[in-house]
């Protein structure tokens, strides 16, 4: 999608040196790019029979709120420690360097409910495949994940093998 990649800006050392950053507030602002983006990511949901959108902090709530709304759905967010407020289970995941945690309401999913996890952009993995596991253990079928932005050459597919993965756009 070459209209969208074009609002996309490439941020060199952020965060850190040899770090090029996909800055996608560009896109964000674009009121055409921002529609299409969403369009891309739902298309391939639409009649599948999608109950729930799942989103983790933060951009994946800008996209997955986005995507529940097209296809008639609610939003379920994943968030990091501390941050919501009733019952929940957190899940504990390695990083390339360290550990990351996040949690989700041990309401927000039911059994069998048909979930789409959403987010901004798949790099090595983890964060999606911590995701998935939530849901699983709250039992919720997972039909599908998007992305707007696949980094390939990271492997984070490989991560989530056996799962329906869509991605708009792949560096």
């Amino acid at each position: 999608m070459l209209e969208l990649k074009q609002l996309i800006r490439d941020v060199p050392d952020f965060p850190r040196p040899g770090i090029i950053f996909k800055d996608i507030t560009p896109l964000l602002r674009d009121p055409a790019g921002l529609a299409l983006a969403v369009e891309l990511l739902a298309n391939p949901f639409r009649g599948k029979g999608i109950q729930a959108v799942v989103g983790a902090e933060s951009r994946g709530f800008i996209f997955g709120t986005a995507v529940a709304q097209a296809l008639s759905c609610g939003f379920v967010p994943i968030r990091k420690p501390k941050k919501l407020p009733a019952a929940k289970i957190a899940l504990t995941y390695d990083l390339e360097y360290g550990q990351d945690t996040l949690e989700i309401h041990r309401d927000a999913v039911t059994a069998g409910q048909r979930c789409l996890l959403v987010d901004d952009l798949l790099a090595t993995g983890g964060t999606m495949d911590a995701c998935c596991r939530l849901v699983r253990s709250l039992g919720g079928n997972i039909v599908g994940i998007a992305v707007l932005i696949e980094l390939g050459f990271l492997h984070g597919r490989a991560k989530l093998q056996g799962y329906a993965l869509h991605h708009v756009i792949t560096y």
